[in-house]
């Protein structure tokens, strides 16, 4: 991991290309999107079977597109009762926080029998857009399905792309513990356009939400106004601020805990001590040498990646 010093006459431009590194030219990416859109938009089903095919190198047939309830039992069978018992007390946690969030519909009446307030009422649908090309991510399904669950949505729908092993059990199970009513086999801009248009089988929505590639938040972006959305998500980011103390590896395991997740990922520490940023950047090297997706992680912290000696705190959070 490359260590830079505030005072180097090519600090700024160095840090400039991490910061900007999601602004690169998107045109060819969302030509390609609003082709796919189109597709789907026209011929349902068909389009998403052939991306499918065509992106995640999985054969279906129209009826196997969503995931029947003993595709998810079985599932469920083959993760160890701690693990589960892990999901449910994440959901349970998840579901307590929200909850409290819940705004209630008030009313009044002026002197003149005018009556004026605000009307709670839940979405219909919600489709949760959960990835599924490069890892696992079971939190994203409880992250999203429960807070919606907690607002009263009536119906939850997930599309997650598949693998030729099917759909990873635990991405299953969370969907199961977080009360997803409809799962189907679809991913990428395809799917965004599955959930915003309806297909035969996939239910158009009334709003999207999860995180994805560069390629299902330009689908995200495209549908807005067509569906609600939550937001268009840029590359991840950790940025660690550090005095001198503290355990080296366990800086070193936050920094990868992101690297992890995507070669576009940025992971930077800011440090006051020459000595931590020599020690945490040794402790990289070897830590990312014992990932399954060390490949991603090592792309990601030799492009984006930053130990950051400063003079102090205070110019190390003028840099924040």
């Amino acid at each position: 991991m490359k260590i830079f010093y505030t005072k180097e006459k090519s600090f700024t431009k160095t840090m400039d290309a991490i910061i900007k590194r999601g602004e690169s030219d998107t045109s060819r990416t969302e030509e390609v999107v609003k082709a796919i859109l189109q597709d789907v938009k026209q011929n349902g089903d068909k389009s998403i079977l052939k991306y499918t095919e065509k992106f995640d190198g999985v054969r279906l047939k129209g009826k196997e597109l969503m995931v029947e309830k003993r595709g998810i039992k079985k599932a469920l069978q083959k993760i160890p009762m701690n693990d589960l018992k892990i999901l449910e007390l994440a959901a349970k946690r998840i579901k307590l926080f929200h909850k409290r969030q819940l705004t209630k519909s008030w009313a009044f009446a002026e002197g003149d029998g005018t009556v004026l307030g605000q009307m709670i009422t839940p979405i219909e649908k919600v489709g949760i857009y959960v990835p599924g090309g490069k890892a696992v991510y079971p939190s994203t399904v409880l992250m999203n399905a429960i807070p919606a669950k907690a607002a009263g949505v009536k119906e939850v729908v997930m599309v997650t792309p598949p693998s030729k092993n099917g759909i990873n059990p635990y991405v299953l199970a969370a969907a199961e513990i977080a009360g997803v009513d409809k799962i189907y086999k679809t991913g990428g801009a395809q799917a965004i356009a599955a959930l915003a248009y309806g297909t035969e089988t996939i239910p158009k929505v009334d709003k999207i939400v999860g995180p994805g590639n560069i390629y299902v938040a330009t689908a995200k972006r495209l549908v807005f106004g067509i569906v609600d959305i939550d937001m268009v998500a840029g590359p991840s980011e950790i940025l660690i601020i550090n005095d001198g103390a503290g355990e080296p590896g366990w800086i070193a395991a936050d920094l990868l805990s992101q690297a992890e997740h995507d070669e576009m990922a940025s992971s930077i520490l800011i440090t006051t001590s020459k000595k931590m940023a020599d020690a945490v950047a040794k402790e990289v090297a070897f830590q990312r040498k014992l990932l399954r997706r060390q490949v991603v992680a090592a792309n990601s912290i030799d492009r984006y990646g930053a130990i950051i000696v400063a003079k102090n705190l205070a110019e190390a959070a003028d840099m924040d």
